[in-house]
């Protein structure tokens, strides 16, 4: 037991880097395609910051995890259905990054733990509750990225119209130094806490922790999976992938400076916002819907490269009943050899 335990933490350890490899283009795909920084530098500053989240969120996010689906202590089997979860959540990951096409990493874990649950005990494991906030989001956080965006560009244009091109281009692109700052601020807290959620729903199934143990820098039993998780992740950004950047920062929409601004501020506040409720949201999700916001206040609905988006929006809607059904059989797989 002892050994799955270790081997568990290990590949949730790894799905925290293939989520911070796989969303690196959430924090940088707007400050790269503007041409701020290049790829090498903007992975850089994306991964100072996902490991600065530490410091600024409480782990309300990791408590929302944790408990998504009902674990009984002590009792091994949920150890294999948080390992098949993992499992089906990476191999989801891994294929979406193959393919170029951003979808959550966020959802393929809920929907790897979920499907992975209910193979075990049934539809009464999930924990409604917990599970209803996420599944809101997937339609809310876009679209108030969306709105966010698309307001802040309108407000940014509005202040700034009789400045020359120039001035404004010069001004934003200092801007979205600190703005993408905050963008991988927020990811970096709520992507992180999720490993966190689902190491300490592993520890309460090993019996090594009681169900209602809280993450803190002061509890050392619990240190350590706050450290590594922020680490994992932000290693997984400094690697991450060039192809989803290229299909969010440039096949979208193009992107200016003050545009890039704008998006990134409209998802780091929708991220900071979520992360401070305990709702585990998906960044793809959110910076998408902040930059096709930009977009279409810039140039109006014809400069959205639309096919591009709906893609994206069928892979979205896919991602959690995919990695369910995957998670269940790798779970159903595992039980079998036992």
């Amino acid at each position: 037991m002892l050994e799955l335990m270790i081997l568990t933490i290990a590949v949730a350890l790894l799905f925290d880097l293939v989520t911070g490899f796989h969303d690196a283009a959430n924090s940088i795909a707007t400050i790269v395609s503007t041409r701020v920084l290049t790829p090498g530098q903007a992975v850089i500053w994306a991964a100072f910051f996902n490991m600065a989240a530490m410091f600024v969120f409480l782990p309300r996010v990791a408590d929302t995890i944790s408990k998504i689906i009902t674990i009984e202590p002590n009792e091994f089997m949920y150890m294999y259905v948080i390992l098949s979860g993992l499992l089906g959540a990476i191999a989801w990951d891994l294929f979406t990054w193959w393919s170029g096409m951003p979808t959550s990493s966020s959802h393929a874990l809920i929907g790897g733990v979920v499907g992975a649950g209910v193979a075990h005990a049934g539809w009464e494991v999930i924990a409604w509750d917990k599970l209803r906030g996420a599944l809101i989001f997937i339609v809310v956080a876009p679209v108030l990225g969306f709105i966010l965006g698309f307001a802040l560009r309108l407000s940014a244009s509005w202040l700034l119209r009789l400045q020359r091109p120039v001035v404004v281009d010069s001004l934003f692109r200092k801007g979205q130094l600190l703005s993408a700052a905050l963008y991988s601020l927020g990811f970096g807290a709520n992507d992180a806490q999720k490993t966190m959620g689902i190491i300490i729903a592993l520890m309460v199934a090993a019996g090594k922790f009681a169900p209602d143990t809280q993450l803190s820098f002061t509890n050392p039993a619990t240190l350590w999976i706050i450290l590594s998780c922020y680490l994992a992740l932000a290693i997984g950004t400094a690697l991450g992938g060039w192809s989803i950047v290229k299909t969010m920062g440039m096949r979208i929409t193009r992107l200016q400076p003050i545009g890039g601004f704008c998006a990134e501020t409209a998802g780091a506040t929708t991220l900071f916002v979520s992360t401070l409720y305990g709702i585990p949201v998906s960044t793809t999700h959110i910076i998408n819907g902040s930059i096709i916001g930009v977009g279409t206040c810039t140039n109006k609905f014809y400069s959205v490269r639309w096919a591009f988006a709906m893609r994206m929006i069928w892979s979205w809607i896919f991602t959690i009943p995919t990695t369910a059904l995957v998670s269940a059989g790798i779970f159903r797989l595992l039980a079998s050899l036992l």
